[in-house]
């Protein structure tokens, strides 16, 4: 079936990401490219899509000087190449705390021109029985709510967020201020099995009904090389809370069309953001 010229079409990729990093940028070129060709004018990577599971050592290592390194030379190529919008997961950048990262999500244009940047805010903390993560020992937080209106895509307003993020509606009720609310929510992720399996789906649409937007969540999904498990099912959603898309666990793309006239249809027909009163 023939794309409308009145939609868009977004993808989201799906990646297993280890703890090396060549292998993990031959992963995300392949599926960029497969993506584009499959017609995409959007793409958006998973969270820490070029290093996952690396000794934090090895993340220190990694991490580059804004503006400057291999991954992101790679995303602004990959954009490039392929003609399309890229947000880049998310990658680490240097921190202003010389032994953290920041946990930063790129967005670059089709030209392969960087034009916005967020850092994650909220930081993820989480001990179940044998599993124990603090992200606030390795990560430097952001604290910059980022929204950016895409020229190419009909002037699309897209909101950032990283994986966590997604647990604070507040955060994404700031992006939905009128007169001009967000679009399109934005969401790389590697949320664990474990509370993915419990709250993704159930957040994920949340954010949709709650902005009457669209959400597009890229999502680490699968057993990594060093035995974490990721929950994946990447997937769009639309305005009205229904899935359009998804993938469970695996490597792949997902994807779907974006329909502009849907998010003023239902804001007209439902104006919950102009009743809101706080």
């Amino acid at each position: 079936m023939s794309q409308r010229p009145d939609r868009l079409k977004i993808t989201a990729v799906q990646m297993i990401s280890g703890p090396e990093l060549a292998p993990n940028l031959d992963t995300a070129a392949r599926l960029i490219a497969e993506a584009a060709a499959a017609g995409a004018q959007l793409v958006a990577l998973p969270e820490y899509f070029p290093l996952i599971g690396a000794s934090d050592n090895a993340r220190l290592a990694a991490r580059e000087v804004d503006g400057q390194g291999t991954v992101q030379t790679f995303l602004a190529e990959a954009a490039r190449r392929h003609g399309v919008w890229l947000v880049g997961g998310s990658i680490p950048l240097e921190a202003n705390a010389a032994n953290k990262v920041r946990n930063s999500c790129l967005i670059y244009d089709p030209q392969g021109e960087r034009v916005a940047r967020y850092d994650k805010i909220h930081l993820f903390s989480f001990t179940k029985d044998a599993e124990s993560y603090d992200e606030s020992l390795t990560i430097e937080a952001g604290s910059d709510i980022v929204v950016v209106q895409l020229g190419g895509l009909g002037g699309l307003r897209v909101g950032l967020a990283i994986c966590y993020d997604l647990r604070f509606p507040e955060l994404f009720r700031r992006m939905a201020q009128m007169p001009n609310p967000v679009d399109l929510l934005v969401v790389p992720a590697a949320f664990t099995e474990t509370t993915g399996r419990a709250h993704w789906e159930l957040l994920l649409r949340a954010r949709a009904v709650e902005n009457q937007c669209y959400v597009l969540a890229a999502a680490q999904g699968g057993r990594h090389p060093t035995g974490r498990m990721t929950h994946g099912n990447s997937m769009v959603i639309d305005p009205w809370g229904e899935i359009i898309a998804r993938m469970d666990k695996g490597e792949g793309i997902v994807s779907a069309e974006l329909d502009p006239q849907q998010i003023v249809d239902i804001r007209s027909s439902l104006p919950a953001l102009r009743h809101r009163i706080l």
